[in-house]
Formats: C-alpha cells, sequence, structure tokens
C-alpha cells in the first residue's frame, strides 16, 4: 500500500456502500412468482463485521428499493440505510452531518455512474472491478475483486491493515 493510500484510509471512520453492483453482482434474479432475489457474499459481510468491531460506520444508500436490502442491513447491524436514492451526493451530505464526519473521514464503494458525484467528494473512493468506466476513473482505488465477490471484503480489509 502506498504513503498516499494509507494516510486516506487512516482517516476513515464510515464506509458507505452501494448496494446493487457493491454488495452485490447486479443480477436481480426473479422467481416465477415475481418475487426479486439478490445474492450478498458470505465475505463481504464479515469484512463489515471486522469494521464495525474496530470503530468503523457502515452505511447503505443505494438507487433502489428492497425489503432485502433492510433485511441484510438487518443482520449486519447497519442502521443507517437510505434506499430509493438517484441524488446520492445531497443524501450522503446529510448523512455526514448527521454524524458529525467529514467527506474526508468517509470511504465509498460504488460501481456505476451514479455514484461518481459522491466518489470524487469522499476522501477515499472505491469501485469494484467491474464498474463502468466512469466509476473506475472517479475512484482512488479499483478492486482486484468484482462485485458481489469479495471486493467490500478486499475495501474492509485494506482499511484495517492501514
Amino acid at each position: 500500500m502506498d504513503r498516499e493510500t494509507e494516510q486516506r484510509l487512516r482517516k476513515i471512520k464510515l464506509l458507505i456502500l452501494d448496494v446493487d453492483g457493491v454488495l452485490t453482482d447486479g443480477g436481480l434474479y426473479y422467481s416465477e412468482s415475481g418475487e426479486i432475489m439478490k445474492k450478498f457474499h458470505v465475505r463481504d459481510g464479515l469484512g463489515i463485521k471486522l469494521l464495525q468491531r474496530a470503530g468503523v460506520e457502515i452505511a447503505f444508500v443505494t438507487g433502489l428499493q428492497s425489503k432485502l436490502v433492510e433485511d441484510r442491513a438487518h443482520d449486519l447491524g447497519i442502521a443507517e440505510v437510505i434506499q430509493d436514492c438517484m441524488e446520492k451526493e445531497p443524501a450522503v451530505e446529510k448523512l455526514l452531518q448527521r454524524l458529525d464526519l467529514s467527506w474526508e473521514e468517509a470511504a465509498y464503494i460504488g460501481d456505476d455512474m451514479i455514484d461518481v458525484a459522491v466518489m470524487r467528494k469522499v476522501g477515499f473512493a472505491v469501485a469494484v472491478a467491474d464498474a463502468a468506466e466512469g466509476a473506475r476513473r472517479a475512484a482512488h482505488y479499483v478492486t482486484a475483486l468484482p462485485g458481489g465477490k469479495g471486493a467490500v471484503r478486499e475495501v474492509a480489509d485494506l482499511i484495517l491493515e492501514a
């Protein structure tokens, strides 16, 4: 890890996660009855728990609305969940104000253009390996792993290492 990355990571007190394409592989699975299903990776969940134990807050900010996201947040003990949010920058600004944190103290993992405005402002911006090109260009770091396949755990390990 280079010195600049380590310095950025040492300041992180909040990790903000997009959901679809970051915590999941971005696929929406439909059952015959029309129920939507998503797959979450267990290693990402453990990475989140390890960060929480180290004192790092976690938040979900997603463009879609899903009970599955609420359920996953509940399972992981995450209280900060913002759904149906197509304008993420103002929502994150309010979240930071409420938590009394600066942009520099936040990291964000995203995968698409809806994430770029936030990625340009946070202290540590991450794009997953299979992110849209615009998100990859806005990132300080691009994961080796794709969304839904352990990318969040990869970033958790970096934060914990720093």
